[in-house]
């Protein structure tokens, strides 16, 4: 049997030296950037493979690990500076771009270290099953034309033989051992990167949000609405009121704007906030609730009904408390908007007067629509339906909870009304207790007849009397 030589490291990294030989290289600087990734530092035998006898300071790359390439120039930039002396400089914080190049190359690495794990697996596995066949081989007796040898020079093959043998797998398990380690953090690393690169895309995309927010922001405030300002400015007394965002649509249209879309608005006594603002010829309307895809839950608690909650350029609802400081003590219009499965649309409007939380957002209102919406309730101006969601029961149904037993949180009279919050269903379900959980306007389409698409819209009395 020929003289077996030992696979070097360039079988599982692609560098020289042998398999077992640790590396007589100096300490590696640490990478700090692996902390800012929450990771691991990789074995001191990786390390040391990836750079075995570079200078300090600098990175020799492994030529067949081209998977690593990113990492090691950006490590090799990072201990080139390390290696100078310079002055002592404030710390630094890693931008986006290092991050994710960083995180890019230790993805790849990990990827590369995989592969190369897997084929030096295969190669040692190779190695095994010919050492095992070449064993079997050397116990076989020996044929009769087989040269003699001297009783002086043979070896015993009960002695030589097996011990070989025993000593080269021995050798083998260890090496699957180490392989086997290595593999298993690897995969730590690239669960660690997958999860840092979830972080990283999250903290992105509200980056994205806020950026596109500002943007609005900045639009709605300067534009076509700033020099109309300016010119009311020499007309109005109170000039200094028109440096604040206006009271509600009603105001901005008032001001000059004639076109729809979000603005920010300031009621008296509450911070500024966005709203949807519809420019007709009536006057400006403030948009409080759309329905049109089914993209948003509506089935929420009693808190999010009163913050408000949903995307202002698709569905949402405004909130509870929004509405109540547009409207104030200030006879207020409401507006409603259909439509079915056909393209049929309906339109409704009416007087009503919002109450605060003190009287669970009540929904002030006068015949005929108080009868159509379920009113039973007598205030002092009107019939009356408070708010009512599954955690906070206000409905005029006392064996009943509405919003529990159909979905969203409404103006519940006794359940069978109306409910423009219920469950959106793309289709109309074919059972009956299923639709009538769904979005419905009992004087229009029916109790059981889910609608397709509804907004709310509401705006100041003292508008439509000033038309």
């Amino acid at each position: 049997m020929g003289r077996w030589v030992q696979p070097g490291k360039a079988d599982l990294l692609g560098a020289p030296g042998p398999l077992l030989q640790r590396s007589k290289s100096k300490p590696k600087p640490t990478l700090p950037e692996f902390q800012l990734l929450g990771l691991e530092p990789l074995p001191s035998e990786v390390l040391a493979s990836l750079h075995p006898r570079s200078p300090p300071g600098i990175m020799r790359c492994a030529p067949t690990a081209s998977a690593a390439l990113v990492l090691c120039a950006a490590t090799a930039g990072l201990l080139s500076v390390q290696g100078r002396p310079t002055q002592p400089e404030p710390p630094r914080f890693a931008s986006w771009d290092e991050m994710n190049l960083l995180a890019h190359g230790l993805l790849q690495l990990g990827h590369g270290l995989r592969e190369h794990v897997e084929r030096t697996r295969g190669q040692l596995g190779a190695l095994e099953r010919r050492m095992a066949a070449c064993g079997n081989a050397c116990q076989e007796p020996q044929g009769k034309d087989a040269p003699s040898k001297d009783p002086e020079d043979r070896v015993p093959d009960s002695e030589a033989a097996p011990e070989t043998l025993q000593s080269l797998q021995t050798q083998l398990k260890a090496q699957n051992s180490k392989i086997q380690q290595l593999f298993q953090k690897v995969a730590q690393q690239q669960k660690h990167l997958a999860k840092q690169n979830l972080r990283i895309q999250n903290l992105q995309s509200q980056i994205d949000l806020l950026a596109h927010l500002d943007n609005v922001v900045a639009k709605t405030s300067r534009g076509k609405r700033l020099p109309k300002m300016a010119q009311l400015i020499g007309l109005t007394p109170n000039a200094t009121r028109l440096h604040r965002p206006p009271r509600d649509c009603q105001e901005l249209f008032q001001e000059g704007e004639r076109h729809s879309g979000l603005f920010q608005i300031q009621p008296q006594g509450s911070p500024p906030f966005l709203v949807n603002c519809e420019m007709t010829s009536d006057g400006g309307w403030t948009v409080i609730q759309r329905r049109l895809n089914g993209s948003v839950d509506f089935n929420q608690p009693w808190e999010a009904y009163k913050d408000g909650f949903g995307d202002p350029q698709g569905e949402f609802w405004l909130g509870l408390e929004k509405m109540h400081s547009i409207t104030g003590d200030r006879g207020s219009q409401m507006a409603v908007q259909l439509q079915d499965w056909d393209g049929n649309a309906k339109l409704l409007q009416f007087p009503i007067h919002l109450g605060g939380e003190d009287t669970a957002y009540s929904l002030q209102l006068t015949e005929p629509t108080a009868s159509e919406l379920g009113a039973t309730n007598v205030s002092p101006n009107g019939l009356s339906l408070p708010f009512s969601t599954w955690d906070q029961d206000h409905d005029l149904r006392g064996d009943l909870n509405c919003a529990k037993s159909l979905s969203g949180g409404w103006w519940f009279g006794t359940c069978s009304h109306s409910n423009l919050n219920g469950q959106y269903f793309h289709s109309i379900p074919r059972q009956r207790q299923q639709r009538k959980k769904g979005i419905f306007w009992k004087t229009w389409k029916g109790r059981y007849y889910p609608l397709q698409a509804t907004t709310l819209l509401i705006q100041p009395m003292e508008a439509t009397a000033a038309s």
